[in-house]
């Protein structure tokens, strides 16, 4: 039951949207810095609860595979988010929020679409940790990079501000893996659940506080966001084939890239950029798109099966 609840997520999502458009004054406490920054934190922390140091291990066993991904998560994104900013003549606020999103490490919910979508589960499991430890670096960098010239970037304190949400909690749930077993399998079942909801109540949040800059911005904020994203799912597909990947990885790579932890540049763009509401706005509408097309694409895909591929089995990291 409580799988089914969590493989809802895009309702989750666009629900949670929706009430943070309709009924700004009751959802806007969730979208505080401080309550995104817990529960940001608390998604992070489930993520690394599903990990343990043989998943990186693992990585080392499949250099060339998570590799690639890495380096596809980190210039296909990036350098779309700068291409659609500039090629719109995005206001500052918004091309920020963009870049901050396409700069962003891969979303968990990779690992729910890839499993749907009959991809590599575990390939998919190890690609979002390994863009996600590369974006204390990488998030950061890039970002100062593609997004100074818009507006003044503190790339040191960004890094600094990543590394306290992504690589703590990340490392705090491996360790309770490691030390504390009995612990994680009681909690685990109910953590999908728990992510998702989280995610769900930033999104709302933040488009309730951000519902005026939404709102004079709608038709640039949704084209941009829906141009990275679905760009991004179809580069990512096409670079692996491009590669010489089997379907089942293609698409892998596809989702991986396509997906990004929307949350992480939804909070980082609130600490850094306060001024500028619509840049918080971009990650609230960019977890739901990349939600809807991932969960459509997936559909589409698992009814196409490939040739001699057996059922998919439950995947290992099921989190938002």
């Amino acid at each position: 039951m409580l799988a089914r609840l969590a493989d809802a997520f895009p309702w989750w999502v666009a629900l949670a949207a929706l009430a943070g458009w309709l009924a700004p004054g009751v959802v806007a406490p969730a979208g505080e810095p401080s309550a995104v920054r817990w529960m940001l934190t608390l998604v992070m922390l489930g993520m690394g609860l599903t990990l343990t140091p043989g998943d990186f291990t693992r990585v080392l066993a499949r250099p060339r595979d998570v590799g690639v991904a890495a380096l596809a998560q980190y210039t296909i994104m990036p350098g779309l988010a700068w291409v659609i900013s500039e090629a719109m003549g995005l206001p500052p606020g918004l091309a920020v929020g963009l870049i901050l999103v396409g700069c962003a490490p891969g979303g968990t919910a990779s690992n729910v679409v890839t499993y749907l979508a009959r991809g590599d589960t575990a390939l998919s499991v190890l690609m979002t940790a390994a863009s996600t430890a590369a974006a204390v670096v990488m998030t950061p960098l890039l970002t100062q990079l593609l997004a100074g010239r818009h507006l003044p970037v503190d790339g040191w304190a960004l890094l600094r501000d990543t590394a306290a949400i992504v690589l703590a909690p990340v490392a705090l749930g491996v360790a309770l893996n490691r030390l504390a077993p009995g612990l994680v399998r009681v909690c685990l079942p109910a953590a999908p659940l728990v992510s998702v909801l989280a995610v769900a109540a930033i999104v709302g949040g933040i488009v309730a506080r951000s519902s005026g800059a939404i709102a004079s911005a709608a038709l640039p904020l949704v084209i941009s966001v829906f141009l990275l994203h679905a760009g991004g799912f179809g580069l990512g597909y096409l670079a692996g084939r491009l590669l010489g990947w089997d379907e089942v990885r293609g698409r892998t790579l596809s989702v991986e890239v396509g997906m990004q932890n929307s949350g992480l540049a939804s909070s980082l763009a609130q600490r850094h950029f306060p001024t500028e509401p619509s840049a918080a706005a971009v990650g609230a509408v960019s977890a739901v798109f990349h939600s809807v097309i991932g969960s459509a694409l997936a559909g589409v895909w698992r009814r196409r099966s490939v040739p001699g591929q057996a059922e998919p089995t439950v995947p290992t990291s099921h989190q938002v």
